[in-house]
């Protein structure tokens, strides 16, 4: 990202959001951006799966019940990444994407999430972790 590119905004909007450096665009695409989550990872800090770390401004939107989402640890990938793994393509074509990501697809992975914690088992764990492999391989 550019230099104060979090004072633009909180959402990366489109294939080219002019905030992303010319590296920074193919780090995203391939998701290699992620990889200092490592980290958090090494640190227990995070796992790989669950739940996506939101902004505070988003989820000071939260419902109560949405909240639960924030009663696991958050992970790198979750279903929301895979279903949603081009949102910035999605809200480049929204007259206003932040109103899109708030009504349509924050509570869309918000549901995903809830239907991870309700049905999480190791299973499904590593049912997240390949389906995000794939999907980045498909890229």
């Amino acid at each position: 990202m550019v230099i104060n590119s979090d004072r633009k905004g909180g959402l990366t909007v489109g294939a080219r959001d002019p905030r992303i450096t010319r590296l920074g665009y193919y780090l995203r695409k391939f998701k290699i951006d992620e990889l200092p989550q490592l980290w958090n990872v090494l640190f227990n800090d995070m796992s790989f799966v669950g739940p996506r770390p939101e902004i505070k401004k988003y989820v000071d939107l939260y419902s109560p019940e949405q909240k639960k989402v924030l009663s696991i640890k958050p992970g790198i990938t979750d279903y929301a990444s895979i279903v949603y793994k081009n949102e910035n393509e999605i809200l480049g074509q929204a007259v206003n994407p932040e109103q899109e990501y708030i009504r349509t697809i924050m509570p869309h992975k918000i549901s995903l999430n809830l239907t991870y914690i309700q049905k999480k088992s190791l299973p499904a764990y590593f049912a997240i972790l390949f389906k995000t492999i794939f999907s980045i391989l498909r890229s």
